[in-house]
């Protein structure tokens, strides 16, 4: 793999991760766009190029573990006493911990099972495209609606419902942190407060999913000439994924959601026109 095009993937998965844009509807329709085929001369192309995929998030994950630095720290301390030393604890900031985690099983078990399928299935350009434009307008709804609740007040139904939404974000061009977004917005938190339990959400289900696909690709074997690549790719994610949170929290204090929901329509209604015109 070129280190250009690790580059422009990390670009692309740093700052469409906490965007709700889809970071994997992205990564699928770059290398579509311009032809790359980086992985189709290896046996196990599609595992290693998934497996590439993820490791991008361990450069987000460690983007979201620096923005959010401090309220995790205190997240887990609390997360931690509650179980070792209830007394001590502050018993709401450590159960909306523990809410936090659990918010990622859903997504967990559905990701295991039906992974394959999904990438077969749904991870072609048309249905990333169509994916786009009708999430995306759905965003815009919810987003319309009032709501002023604020991160401490997530409960355990939010947790559940928040967190099956994230089960949707499994279909490529739905996105993870729009969903989430989407979710919470039509809950009552309010886009501040919608931001952050959608970044706070995705430090256990993006930590998940990559400790199991880097444990694979590790087992298997990195093929020769991807590390350097894919640590370059990993960098690039972590650093644009930073900017992109800082960025979106600067956006959501003065405006709403609706630059997203535009470029969204706008990049589905292209490629959905490549398509019908076979120029991709």
């Amino acid at each position: 793999m070129p280190i250009l095009h690790a580059i422009i993937l990390g670009l692309v998965q740093g700052l469409s991760e906490f965007l709700p844009i889809s970071s994997s509807g992205h990564l699928a329709l770059v290398p579509w766009l311009f032809g790359w085929n980086d992985f189709g001369n290896l046996a196990n192309g599609a595992a290693v190029e998934k497996a590439f995929d993820t490791s991008l998030h361990l450069g987000t994950l460690l983007a979201v573990l620096f923005y959010l630095r401090q309220e995790l720290v205190g997240y887990v301390r609390e997360g931690v006493r509650l179980i070792i030393a209830p007394k001590r604890a502050d018993k709401q900031m450590g159960r909306r911990a523990w809410l936090f985690v659990a918010s990622a099983i859903p997504a967990g078990i559905a990701g295991a099972i039906g992974e394959q399928w999904v990438t077969e299935k749904l991870g072609k350009p048309v249905m990333i495209a169509v994916s786009l434009i009708v999430f995306g307008l759905v965003l815009l709804w919810a987003d319309r609606l009032a709501g002023e609740r604020t991160e401490s007040s997530f409960t355990a139904r939010d947790a559940m419902l928040i967190g099956l939404a994230q089960v949707i974000a499994l279909n490529p061009g739905t996105s993870r942190s729009g969903i989430t977004i989407t979710a919470a917005r039509k809950f009552g938190f309010s886009r501040d407060a919608a931001a952050r339990v959608s970044f706070l959400m995705s430090v256990p289900v993006i930590g998940g999913a990559v400790l199991f696909k880097l444990a694979k690709l590790a087992n298997d074997g990195i093929p020769e000439g991807l590390l350097t690549p894919m640590i370059v790719g990993i960098v690039t994610a972590g650093i644009s994924g930073w900017f992109a949170m800082w960025g979106m929290m600067r956006v959501l204090r003065s405006r709403s959601f609706n630059g997203f929901v535009i470029y969204r329509v706008l990049i589905g209604t292209g490629v959905l026109l490549l398509a019908a015109t076979s120029v991709r």
